[in-house]
């Protein structure tokens, strides 16, 4: 069936998966109003330069991959526009431009609005280059860390630590090292979505040099690693709670543990690489949920 321009690009900037940067800040915020900060316009320009910044490596990944081979008629997962001819290569290095034009412009209308003291200005401007190099850099240039097993830890930086404690810090002004708990949780299961996805197309990454942490792993190892995410995360947010005495609200997002077990025993059994394409979609679903209900019992926890 021929798709309409708008509908192939809506479909390249892989709207899914934008639900993980949505969950981080539920996330961030959430702790911030737990302790009674909090601002809509600053939620809302982080919400705008974190989805911005999602869709910029979603363009930049399909970007680099195209290039070096690894979108083929081998790959298990979704044909994207570009690796269809529907989007160019000069559309879509026109298209990362002025996504990274809109980035630099909200990440510095956030900012202002934010008014952090001057050093963490700066941390936080250094922070919002990382992050911009990091979605370029997975899977563009001569060494791509995509390619070296490197992604999984930028997304646990990215999706947890920075997303997470970024927010909160936007929201509050304030840091503890316990914030990094829920940032970990929430950044580990952003973490296990990715290594679904290479866990899918472990064979025709292996053929084409791309060598993921799932691929190094192996699909029993990768399948373990993959539970390993999610019990991790869950443990994380019990730390959180313990840590800071919350009430039993705090314990709303144990709701979310059945979605997480029954996806881990799929992903367990499931040996072909095609049989796991469904699970992405639930694995994201079920990581919203988990976020939100967490978020939520924060809230009620003031």
């Amino acid at each position: 069936m021929l798709l309409s321009p708008s509908t192939v690009w809506l479909e390249a900037t892989r709207p899914k998966t934008l639900l993980l940067a949505i969950a981080a800040l539920l996330c961030g915020n959430a702790l911030a109003v737990s302790q009674g900060h909090f601002s809509p316009s600053v939620a809302t320009l982080a919400l705008v330069t974190a989805l911005l910044l999602q869709i910029l490596s979603n363009l930049a990944n399909d970007y680099g991959d195209v290039k070096k081979g690894t979108d083929n008629a081998n790959r298990l997962g979704p044909i994207r526009g570009l690796q269809s001819g529907a989007i160019s290569l000069s559309a879509m290095r026109m298209a990362m431009a002025v996504t990274l034009l809109l980035i630099i412009l909200s990440g510095l209308a956030l900012l202002i609005l934010a008014k952090p003291a001057t050093t963490v200005l700066l941390i936080f401007v250094g922070l919002g280059a990382a992050a911009i190099i990091a979605a370029l850099a997975y899977t563009l240039g001569k060494r791509p860390y995509g390619y070296r097993g490197l992604g999984d830890p930028a997304v646990l930086i990215f999706f947890g630590w920075v997303a997470v404690g970024g927010s909160y810090y936007l929201q509050s002004h304030l840091f503890s090292l316990e914030i990094l708990l829920p940032a970990t949780a929430s950044g580990l299961l952003a973490v296990g979505v990715l290594n679904l996805n290479n866990l899918r197309d472990m064979d025709n990454d292996r053929a084409c040099g791309k060598i993921t942490l799932a691929a190094r792993l192996g699909p029993r190892l990768g399948r373990g690693y993959h539970l390993g995410l999610l019990a991790a995360s869950v443990l994380c947010f019990a730390a959180y709670n313990v840590i800071s005495a919350l009430p039993s609200w705090g314990w709303l997002y144990l709701l979310a543990i059945p979605l997480l077990v029954q996806h881990g025993i799929q992903v367990w059994v499931t040996t072909e690489g095609q049989a796991l394409r469904p699970m992405l979609g639930q694995l994201i679903r079920a990581a919203m949920f988990t976020n939100l209900l967490y978020a939520v019992g924060l809230i009620l926890s003031r």
